[in-house]
């Protein structure tokens, strides 16, 4: 189901999720999937970062493909351009995740409607850190 602008809907799934990996999860504090990253650590999920380029971050492994992130993940947030969408929720489908979540600039509408016709909750075009201060803090 796509959910991008239901805020009762994202709001539920904020609230519920409690894993996150986050596709596309750079090493370097500058860039913004770091950053948010650390700040969905802060606020309490468990996130674990996607990037085969990167061996760990900030003492973490950092896992190549979603599926070899070691337990069930809610949430599949994605750093990625928006042709990479389609690949990323054909392994978000196979893994089981219970949402994507493309952020800002990133959408990709045939991956949209394949996540939500696998019944994933679908949001594009949207940053999860903003989205979770508006509606849960």
């Amino acid at each position: 189901m796509l959910i991008s602008h239901d805020d009762d809907a994202k709001r539920s799934l904020l609230a519920q999720a409690r894993v996150i990996a986050v596709v596309g999860h750079s090493d370097n504090p500058a860039r913004t999937s770091y950053q948010i990253a650390q700040y969905l650590r802060r606020v309490g999920y468990t996130v674990y970062p996607v990037n085969p380029t990167v061996a760990e971050i900030d003492g973490q492994p950092s896992y190549a493909a979603l599926k070899d992130v070691p337990e069930p993940v809610d949430i599949v947030d994605v750093f990625r351009r928006s042709e990479n969408l389609p690949e990323i929720v054909q392994e978000a489908i196979a893994v089981g995740a219970k949402a994507v979540w493309a952020q800002l600039g990133v959408y990709h509408e045939e991956a949209g409607k394949q996540a939500a016709e696998a019944g994933l909750q679908v949001v594009m075009d949207a940053c999860i850190k903003v989205e979770h201060q508006r509606l849960l803090s």
